[in-house]
């Protein structure tokens, strides 16, 4: 059952060339992060021309990443569907395939330019997460990234606006707004990390990024745990299994470093 009220993806045509709502999204992110990163670059006495070459590495081999990623488990569809693997503008891109593929990049870009790698990752941690709390919105215009059958009357009980009440109405029923509460957690992750990586002798180098991990890695095991198009290992949310690994692993990170290394250079002395 179609949604006939339901918002439409296609935000406007160049000639043939359908530009969607989820694409303009993606670049608005990404636009905001680089001129953020490149600011605090410039602050950690880090040449801000590195931010741009790093993007220009960084974010085709984010995306086509997060899509090998998706497409890998959704391959019963794709592989008798060959032509829409790379129909990124319809969605099916995984977070965790793009950071992935963002961490193994940055880190090859970082020793090539002889740049600290935990340091440039202390930098666009916090606008990363910011650009997956605007890339959210991509997924609430494709009507993907849903939760569970709820009712109307929660939804309006949530005082969110008829609009975004009225996109969540979704194969035949109402859904939980999942892209909204994840939105909503990223973006209060960007706001505790660019106000407190600034105090002074509060991060070492390093528990910036590891902060962000595990702070997504905790807001997405249950955001996970109410959607109902995860990607399965099995009978394994497999988003939720790296969430747990994810924050464990950061959580460890932190503590090991400082206990193994009292000599850590602080992120802002």
């Amino acid at each position: 059952m179609l949604n006939e009220l339901a918002l439409n993806p296609i935000a406007f045509n160049l000639g043939p060339i359908q530009v969607h709502w989820y694409g303009i999204f993606i670049a608005s992110a990404v636009l905001i992060a680089v001129i953020l990163s490149a600011h605090e670059a410039q602050r950690r006495h880090i040449d801000p021309e590195n931010i741009y070459d790093l993007i220009i590495y960084a974010l085709p081999i984010a995306i086509v990443s997060a899509r090998i990623y998706y497409v890998f488990f959704q391959w019963g569809y794709y592989r008798n569907h060959l032509n829409q693997i790379i129909a990124i503008w319809d969605g099916g891109i995984a977070i965790y395939g793009a950071l992935i593929g963002a961490a193994i990049t940055v880190y090859c870009f970082c020793r090539h330019r002889h740049i600290s790698v935990w340091t440039m990752l202390d930098i666009v941690a916090p606008t990363v997460i910011m650009g997956q709390a605007i890339g959210r919105w991509g997924n609430f215009m494709n009507q993907e990234a849903f939760g569970q059958v709820t009712s109307l009357a929660f939804l309006k009980h949530l005082h969110l606006p008829a609009w975004l009440i009225q996109q969540m109405y979704i194969q035949g029923a109402f859904r939980q707004p999942t892209f909204l509460y994840e939105s909503i957690w990223d973006a209060l992750g960007f706001v505790l990390l660019m106000s407190l990586r600034h105090v002074p002798k509060l991060f070492k180098r390093g528990e910036v990024v590891l902060c962000y991990v595990a702070w997504y890695a905790f807001g997405r095991f249950f955001t996970e745990g109410m959607r109902t198009d995860s990607l399965m290992l099995g009978n394994i949310r497999f988003s939720q299994m790296l969430s747990v690994i994810f924050f464990i692993g950061a959580i460890a990170l932190i503590i090991a470093r400082r206990h193994r290394n009292h000599a850590l250079n602080w992120y802002l002395n």
